[in-house]
């Protein structure tokens, strides 16, 4: 594939070792000193785009590539009060779009097991939910993306609990999110039911950034030939 980058921080550069590696070519490298080059000229021959910028410029960056029908991956947080809007752009333009807070596979397969336990605890309401995440200082948002799909795998799946809040403190059917920021942790998630008898915790620990590197590069190869909005699930086959 050809394939515009559209960020060019470490995430970036991950993305394109990655990338590389996989046998795919990188023809566009857009970052906050050539934004102006994220136009329908240098959009030729691309087949895919990945989008890791600022939330500040996302839904822009987004919005170019599917005004240019390329397929965008997109793995920028802190800019969802617009996914709706990009959605419908990109059925507008019969385009193909992906959004994920986290592309790590580890993580996608957490999600899953988050959703699962979550829905079988109904039965047992003995256990209270508390979630926290650990990231690098210089992230921007707060709870990260990635512990707020976690929220969603919860309220969705059990009946006692409807939305979040920060800190640990107990609120009525609330999931308390504690968000840490120290040194350059990539991210550590954990998920923990409680009990006066016992607790049951799921963890994911980054290592690097390469995991998320690499299943950003699988999900540009998964859309780049398919049409409409899709998840890291469709991804994933679940």
């Amino acid at each position: 594939m050809n394939i515009a980058l559209i960020g060019y921080g470490r995430m970036g550069h991950e993305i394109e070792a990655a990338a590389l590696k996989r046998g795919h070519v990188i023809k566009l490298i857009i970052d906050k000193d050539n934004t102006s080059d994220l136009n329908s000229i240098n959009l030729k021959g691309i087949d895919a785009a990945i989008e890791f910028s600022l939330p500040s410029t996302a839904f822009q960056n987004i919005s170019e590539c599917l005004n240019n029908r390329i397929p965008v991956v997109s793995g920028t947080t802190g800019w969802l009060e617009k996914y709706e809007e990009a959605v419908k752009l990109c059925h507008k333009n019969n385009a193909t779009f992906l959004h994920s807070t986290n592309f790590s596979i580890g993580v996608n397969l957490l999600f899953r097991l988050n959703s699962e336990l979550a829905r079988q605890m109904n039965r047992y309401s003995n256990y209270t939910v508390s979630i926290e995440e650990i990231h690098h200082t210089k992230k921007l948002d707060a709870p990260s993306g990635t512990a707020l799909t976690i929220v969603k795998g919860i309220t969705e799946e059990h009946k006692g609990y409807e939305k979040w809040h920060h800190g640990t403190n107990k609120e009525d059917k609330s999931v308390p999110v504690e968000a840490v920021r120290v040194g350059e942790v990539p991210g550590t998630h954990t998920i923990l039911w409680d009990s006066e008898v016992d607790a049951i915790s799921l963890k994911h620990e980054s290592k690097n950034r390469k995991g998320l590197a690499l299943g950003a590069v699988i999900a540009a190869e998964y859309i780049s030939t398919r049409k409409g909005v899709f998840t890291m699930n469709d991804v994933m086959g679940f």
